[in-house]
């Protein structure tokens, strides 16, 4: 495929320790813009911006189809968007779980026999403010809504082909990519290097993707430009941005990234906490504002999106009453495992008052929404039932 440099690319510092181009921060992209380490703009009636990260509005997304916009698409960043000149970009396989190091360019690559997926990327703390809003109790990290979540049509070359053409030996066990953006130092000065974690050999050989392209067009910036792992069904923190080298080792491999972060710790999983988290939960959301007004004694046609890492949505239930009674609802559109199908109801409220809208969905493993979310220090991972306040006025 045609690939056309950007402006942000004309000016790019080699990176002596990892051997890829990379640019320094464009000042013109960020001129006048309020989020730090961001590229694309945030209109705040698309996104709600925390710190380093952008948050998309469930309420802008009742335009949008199956797939987020590369525009609308949220940000999850752990420092800041690096600029990577893909022209010099270089991948670099080594470690003990191959026959010997191998490299590809970024046209090279390109060459290679792609597949095209669509996959949501989820963050693992998705829904963490509910914690404290619905369950009454804090958690730790960025206080993301529901909104840290986008499904996406990739592009690219499976993880697999990379990895057999590079060597790989029987007794590799794990692969772990990391990333160019720059490294994640603590406020307390911990330099924790650049974000990189583990997946199992058995996962990089089934389904994972080394994507290149997101809705027919090459990864922006913040979406993991030239090339970004995409790892179906698992927590966003595993769909590498901005892949600089991939370690592949006959032993079990390490970073922060699965032994600080991204496990969970708390009165309900062992003292030195759980394994690294890898699958995502059941979810649902509705298509409506936070607090929504809406009119009595007119329909309204509400509609959501549910989705789970483990794999298709079999059934999706609502209740308009808090919980007290609840329907199937129609869903709409494609359901594909790993990403997330549609739905809507029609409601005609007759009460004026604050009212509960509850969305409930299950997989095709079986498994269902719970009431509740056991608590952990970190805010991972809450799949519980969100109660979603509306008010009912008089027309």
């Amino acid at each position: 495929m045609p690939y056309e440099k950007t402006r942000h690319e004309t000016a790019y510092r080699r990176d002596r320790a990892g051997g890829n181009a990379m640019t320094t921060e464009d000042d013109d992209a960020r001129e006048g813009r309020p989020a730090p380490g961001i590229v694309k703009p945030l209109p705040p009636e698309l996104f709600t911006e925390h710190e380093t990260n952008a948050e998309m509005r469930w309420e802008a997304m009742g335009d949008v189809g199956f797939h987020v916009p590369n525009e609308r698409f949220f940000v999850r960043n752990h420092t800041r968007t690096p600029i990577v000149d893909a022209e010099t970009w270089q991948l670099r396989l080594h470690g003990s779980g191959l026959a010997a190091p191998r490299s590809f360019g970024y046209r090279e690559l390109l060459a290679l026999p792609s597949v095209t997926r669509d996959a949501a990327i989820e963050c693992a703390g998705n829904g963490r403010s509910l914690f404290a809003s619905q369950q009454h109790r804090r958690a730790e990290g960025t206080p993301w809504g529901l909104g840290g979540i986008g499904v996406a049509r990739w592009r690219g070359v499976p993880l697999a082909t990379v990895l057999e053409r590079s060597g790989l030996t029987p007794d590799a066990v794990d692969v772990m990519a990391r990333g160019l953006d720059p490294v994640y130092v603590t406020d307390d000065g911990v330099d924790y290097g650049r974000v990189r974690r583990p997946i199992p050999v058995a996962k990089a050989m089934h389904d994972v993707l080394l994507a290149y392209e997101m809705n027919g067009e090459p990864l922006p910036p913040d979406h993991g430009h030239p090339v970004r792992l995409v790892v179906p069904g698992w927590i966003g923190l595993a769909s590498i941005k901005w892949v600089g080298d991939i370690e592949v080792s006959a032993a079990p491999l390490f970073s922060p990234w699965n032994t600080e972060f991204y496990r969970m710790f708390g009165d309900a999983y062992p003292p030195g906490g759980g394994p690294p988290l890898t699958v995502q939960g059941v979810r649902s959301a509705f298509e409506l504002p936070w607090d929504a007004t809406l009119t009595a004694g007119r329909p309204h046609v509400l509609r959501g999106r549910s989705w789970s890492g483990g794999g298709r949505i079999a059934d999706v239930e609502v209740s308009l009453d808090g919980g007290a009674h609840w329907q199937r609802v129609a869903l709409r559109g494609p359901n594909t495992a790993a990403a997330w199908t549609r739905w809507q109801v029609v409601w005609r409220p007759e009460r004026t008052g604050p009212h509960l809208l509850l969305a409930r969905a299950t997989d095709e493993t079986g498994a269902v929404q719970p009431d509740r979310t056991p608590h952990n220090d970190f805010g991972y991972l809450f799949d519980a039932v969100v109660r979603h306040p509306v008010t009912v006025v008089d027309g």
